[in-house]
């Protein structure tokens, strides 16, 4: 294995190690969201507006960040970077 490959190599459990965290972070957010759409109806979330509100943003921000480590996962894998 030359120097290259095993930098690829490293590089690669690198951004594995990113789009996972991109996936759970994703996963809380949306769950997160889902959570503050159904309890908070109408509270204020830490001054920022009313929680329900809120929870729409986590909710579809979540979502985006489970997709991408999703998409970035399979990227990885098939490029055989990890």
């Amino acid at each position: 294995m030359t120097d290259a490959d095993k930098r690829l190599k490293k590089q690669g459990i690198g951004l594995a190690v990113f789009a996972f965290a991109a996936y759970a972070i994703g996963g809380v957010g949306t769950f997160g969201g889902i959570a503050m759409i159904l309890l908070m109806k109408g509270h204020d979330f830490m001054g920022w507006g009313e929680g329900r509100t809120i929870g729409y943003l986590f909710l579809c921000v979540g979502l985006c960040l489970s997709i991408l480590g999703v998409l970035l996962m399979r990227l990885f894998r098939n490029r055989g970077m990890v």
